[in-house]
């Protein structure tokens, strides 16, 4: 039985895994400093097989349960309209509101807030419906991200299809996950955990009755690992909320407090394939987020490569 922390010992938190002022009082990309140029280089060294792998899902614009603002899809030039001889082309619009639970996104350090403060204690008030984000943007990261990466298959560690809404993943089932795959999480990785909620969705269909996904427990662990970016295949905390003081803990506080990247609402099935395949549960992963200016995050589809 997995030791659940109180809503204070959550609180607490905040300061036990701060990282404010950790790389200079004008830092805003966090943990993406434990990504070096060597760790970059140790993760080109993964690639062996010459394979990749998507860990994204499809951008669908259809209504759903669990889709708050559905990503609008409409053409702009089509191929109906052409004339039988000569030139033609066709032209598509797409926008998409992917902050929530169905779009494969990166949140910027300027995503969440606590207690009127981002990262590295700004104020929120840089974040404006005026200028959008000035400090903590998506551009940080225009050159893209790459690094060491690490499966760790929750769900079929339990030997389950999907875990269940509102069931946390916990240290001890990371570290269980890191001792049945042979693999130790360390300083500039990337940590894709699965729960099988992607495949639970694509499965029963879409439903807003929550889901599963890593615990509050898990911020002091990912501190002490020095992790540089927490992907899952959901929206990276539990529903339903479990600490309503805290809001999100992965968001309110492993953004705010620690500077940690998020990777939310991963696809993992066809890489859980692969790592099983291979039983290889480390890859080098590439990530290009767009270079949105003053954005607070961006869609993006993460290649992990073998």
């Amino acid at each position: 039985m997995a030791n659940k922390p109180t809503e204070q010992e959550v609180l607490a938190y905040f300061d036990q895994v701060n990282n404010w002022g950790r790389w200079g009082t004008d830092d805003e990309i966090g943990t993406i400093n434990f990504i070096t140029p060597q760790k970059i280089a140790e993760a080109a060294g993964l690639v062996t097989e010459g394979q990749t792998v998507s860990c994204a899902r499809p951008i669908v614009a259809e209504p759903a349960p669990d889709v708050r603002i559905p990503p609008v899809h409409f053409m702009v030039a089509a191929g109906d309209t052409v004339p039988d001889k000569g030139s033609g082309g066709t032209s598509d619009f797409i926008g998409v509101a992917f902050h929530g639970s169905t779009v494969t996104h990166l949140d910027a350090s300027c995503h969440a807030f606590w207690n009127g403060k981002m990262y590295n204690d700004r104020p929120a008030s840089l974040v404006n419906s005026r200028d959008f984000a000035q400090a903590g943007s998506i551009e940080l990261l225009e050159n893209g991200v790459v690094s060491r990466a690490i499966l760790l298959d929750i769900a079929r560690l339990k030997r389950k299809d999907w875990m269940e809404p509102g069931e946390g993943v916990f240290p001890e089932d990371l570290e269980a996950a890191e001792e049945q795959a042979g693999v130790k999480v360390g300083e500039g990785d990337i940590l894709l955990i699965r729960t099988g909620n992607y495949k639970r969705r694509l499965s029963l269909g879409p439903t807003n009755d929550g889901g599963p996904g890593p615990h509050a427990a898990l911020l002091p662990w990912l501190h002490e690992r020095r992790v540089a970016i927490l992907g899952s295949d959901t929206p990276n905390d539990t529903f339903p909320r479990e600490y309503p003081a805290v809001g999100l803990p992965l968001h309110h506080i492993g953004i705010v407090s620690m500077g940690l990247w998020l990777l939310d609402n991963a696809n993992l099935e066809e890489l859980s394939e692969q790592c099983t395949r291979l039983n290889r549960w480390e890859f080098m992963l590439s990530a290009g987020p767009l270079r949105v200016q003053n954005g607070t995050g961006s869609p993006v589809n993460p290649l992990a490569i073998f």
